[in-house]
This record gives C-alpha cells, sequence and structure tokens, in this order.
C-alpha cells in the first residue's frame, strides 16, 4: 500500500514539475495553472517520512519548484512544503510518544517481576531462619514421655549437632599470591623500561584511593599487574618500540594521567583484564570527564553539519526548555536507515539552545 501511495506521491510531482518547467518556458496562464493545480493535489495525497524518503519528493519540490521564476508556482510549492513539515513533525511526536509509552510499560513490567522476586526471596529467607531458631541446639536434649499400660518411662534423647568451627570457615582474600617487593625483569631494558612505567603508574591508585576501597586496592599488587601487563602485550603485539608503539603511548598515556585516576583503578583493580586492553580504544580509556566532552563535541558537530545545505526554518511549536521561548528554527535530516523517521534539530533563537528528537 505504501509503494502504491509512493508511486501516485511521484506521479502528481512529475506532472506539477513538467507543467511547471513549460509554464517557465512559455509562460503561459494555463501551464501555471496546471500546475498549482498538481501542487494542491498533492497536498491531498497521504505523505509519510517513509513515503518522502523514498521518493525524494520534498527535497525535489523544495530545490526546484519553491526557487521557480514565477511567484504563483513558487508560493504554492512553499505552503506544501510548510504542509509536509508540520505532518512529519506530528508523525515523529506521535511515533516518540508511542515508543515511550510502550518502554514505560517495560519498565514496570520490569519492576513488578523484581518485586514479586525479592518477595520470595524474602519468604525463602524467613522461613529458613524460622526453621534454624526452632532446631534443637548443639549438646540439648529433649525429654519424650512414653506412658505404658500401667507404667510411665522417660526416654532421653539427646540431639548433637556438629558445630561448624570458625577455623573451616573460607577466608576471602588469602589465596592472593604474597606481593612483589621488587620488579621482575626480564633482561631486556625496553621491556624493563615499559614494566617500570606501568608499575608507576598503578602504584598511584593507593593515594588516590578513597576510604571504601582503601582495604580493596591495599591488597592489589601493582608490580604483579604491570608485569602481568607488559607481556600480554608483548605476547600479542610485540615491543613497545614495534610497529605497535602508538598502542604502548595510549596505554601508558590513559594510566599516567591526573586527570583519569578511574582507569588505572580499574585496571589494578581487575575490573578490565590486562588481555582486554589491548583492545580498547583511546576513546574508551578515557576519563568520564573526557568521554563527556567527546559527546558534547560530537553533538555540537552534527547540529552544525546540515547534510544536503537543508534549510532551516522559523516556528513557534517548539518551546525552549532552558529560556521558555518559541522563537526557534530548525531543520531535518535522515540521520539513520531509510526506514526510521528523520531527525529535527531545533535552535532556539533567543538563547542558542540546541536540541534534536525522531
Amino acid at each position: 500500500m505504501e509503494s502504491a501511495a509512493s508511486r501516485d506521491l511521484l506521479e502528481v510531482f512529475l506532472a506539477a514539475k513538467k507543467a511547471a518547467d513549460d509554464a517557465e518556458k512559455t509562460g503561459s496562464p494555463a501551464d501555471v495553472n496546471r500546475c498549482v493545480e498538481a501542487l494542491r493535489n498533492l497536498r491531498e495525497l497521504p505523505v509519510t517520512v517513509s513515503i518522502l524518503v523514498d521518493t525524494q519528493v520534498g527535497k525535489k519540490l523544495k530545490s526546484q519548484l519553491a526557487k521557480h521564476s514565477i511567484n504563483k508556482i513558487q508560493k504554492a510549492a512553499s505552503d506544501l512544503c510548510d504542509v509536509w513539515k508540520k505532518k512529519i513533525i506530528e508523525e515523529t511526536s506521535r511515533k516518540s510518544n508511542i515508543s515511550e509509552k510502550r518502554n514505560s510499560e517495560k519498565r514496570s513490567e520490569v519492576k513488578s517481576e523484581y518485586s514479586r522476586s525479592e518477595s520470595l526471596k524474602s519468604d525463602k529467607s524467613s522461613k529458613e531462619r524460622t526453621k534454624v531458631e526452632n532446631s534443637p541446639k548443639s549438646g540439648s536434649a529433649l525429654t519424650v514421655e512414653r506412658k505404658g499400660l500401667g507404667e510411665s518411662s522417660d526416654v532421653q534423647v539427646k540431639v548433637e549437632k556438629k558445630a561448624i568451627s570458625s577455623d573451616n570457615e573460607p577466608s576471602y582474600g588469602t589465596n592472593r599470591p604474597p606481593k612483589l617487593s621488587s620488579l621482575v625483569k626480564c633482561n631486556d631494558p625496553i621491556r624493563d623500561k615499559a614494566r617500570e612505567l606501568f608499575a608507576e603508574a598503578l602504584s598511584k591508585v593507593s593515594a588516590e584511593a578513597g576510604d571504601d576501597l582503601r582495604d580493596e586496592v591495599a591488597a592489589c599488587d601493582p608490580i604483579r599487574v604491570a608485569v602481568m601487563l607488559e607481556s600480554i602485550l608483548f605476547g600479542k603485539i610485540g615491543r613497545s618500540n614495534g610497529t605497535q608503539k602508538q598502542k604502548y603511548r595510549s596505554i601508558l598515556f590513559n594510566l599516567k594521567d591526573q586527570k583519569n585516576p578511574d582507569f588505572r583503578r580499574r585496571v589494578l583493580l581487575g575490573h578490565i583484564k590486562p588481555e582486554d586492553i589491548i583492545n580498547l580504544s583511546a576513546e574508551e580509556m578515557a576519563s568520564d570527564e573526557r568521554k563527556k566532552q567527546n559527546k558534547e563535541i560530537k553533538d555540537k558537530a552534527l547540529f552544525e553539519c546540515e547534510r544536503g545545505q537543508a534549510p532551516k526554518a522559523s516556528t513557534d511549536q517548539f518551546k525552549c526548555g532552558r529560556c521558555g521561548q518559541r522563537k526557534c528554527t530548525y531543520y531535518q535530516m535522515q540521520t539513520r536507515s531509510a526506514d526510521e523517521p528523520m531527525t529535527t534539530y531545533v535552535t532556539c533563537v533567543n538563547c542558542n539552545n540546541h536540541w534534536k528528537f525522531c
């Protein structure tokens, strides 16, 4: 059905384009009226984002008929562009509301499932505590009175419970190997220097750790982690002065960066394995602050980039969240696949605030 609508839309537009070309050549009022009538027919046809993307009629209308030399055709084409823009904005807003509703329903379902599982866990734990409290303690005796014919006797049943000594309880952290007192060298000056630099960078974590992580950091061995990191890098990409020396420099720079304590702490604590560091890009190793700055730069560049010289239009349909004014300019781009809606980029004229929506 959508392909038929696209075909009808394209046929009517081609008829309007042909009439506009004839009117520009001959200047005949009949050709002008025929073009304007075709543009009115285009306004009555159903239009969606996917249809406009498939047929590219919107771009052709904006670049060809909206800039026509005859004012009557130019005005009719500009009015049609405004109508289509309003329809696209309404469609994208409706789709975003539907997706938000679905996401909220999914979140509520997940919360309900989590609450049910937590209630089941609490019931199970309460039953286990009740069972343990009601069980006889070690060394206690139960007296059972048994009465027969004309006689009575007391039978003592002693229930013994094997106590679990604290010596058998598992002790955490005792299986760690002893810390290295000095750097393990491999009789290769270049490799030894890389190990020394890695160990120097990881040794900073103990002074940067907070009270909540101080014990966990103290249990780690920065020298052992540095030796392991260099050995894995050497096994996979060779020495630090080889073809992959830029990778060594990138890892060492981020480990020694004063503004990136989180990365070296995660490496020391084992949250990032040495064998996984080689696959990390410079952006993934960067600090959280640097990642935020990179994201802001990308967003700003995307806002300033106007593919295909997409024109900005003024409107009062959007309200700025920063200053509350409604005087805005916007333009749209197809930033995703063809079957996805176009992205609308809005700029506040009053405070230069930028935002976008799909």
